[in-house]
C-alpha cells in the first residue's frame, strides 16, 4: 500500500476562482468604501472645528461683534460727552452768570466784599468707644 500522507487536491474548477474573485473584489470594494466614508468624516470633523474656532470661524465672529457692540457703546457715549461740552461752551460764551457760576465752583474765586466762612466738624473729646 502506498503512504496516503497527503491528498492530492484537485485543481481549482474555474467557476470557483471566478466566485472567489468576485467575492474579494466585493470585499474590496467595501474596504475603500469604509475608507473614503472615514476619510471624509474626518474631513468633514476638520471642517467642522475650522468653522467653530477657526480665524474667520463662529467664536471669532460672536467675539468680534461683541467687541464691536462695545466700541458702538463707546462712540455713543463720547458723542453724548462731546454734545454736552459743545452745550456748556455756547452758554459759558453767551451767558456771564454761567462764567460767574464756574469761576466760583472750579477756581474758589469770589466778589468783592465777600467772605468766605469755612465750617469744620468738632472733634469730640470724648474718647471713641465710650457714652457720655
Amino acid at each position: 500500500m502506498p503512504d496516503r500522507d497527503f491528498e492530492l487536491a484537485a485543481p481549482p474548477s474555474p467557476a470557483s476562482t471566478r466566485t472567489k474573485a468576485r467575492a474579494s473584489k466585493v470585499e474590496l470594494r467595501a474596504r475603500r468604501r469604509h475608507v473614503i466614508s472615514w476619510g471624509l468624516w474626518f474631513v468633514l470633523g476638520g471642517l467642522l472645528i475650522n468653522a467653530l474656532v477657526g480665524d474667520g470661524g463662529y467664536l471669532a465672529t460672536v467675539r468680534e461683534s461683541r467687541a464691536e457692540a462695545a466700541l458702538a457703546a463707546d462712540v455713543a457715549a463720547i458723542r453724548m460727552e462731546n454734545q454736552r461740552l459743545l452745550a456748556e461752551g455756547r452758554r459759558l460764551q453767551t451767558d456771564p452768570s454761567a462764567v460767574e457760576e464756574v469761576a466760583r465752583r472750579e477756581l474758589g474765586m469770589l466778589r468783592p466784599g465777600e467772605t468766605v466762612v469755612i465750617f469744620r466738624d468738632a472733634v469730640s473729646a470724648v474718647p471713641a468707644g465710650t457714652n457720655p
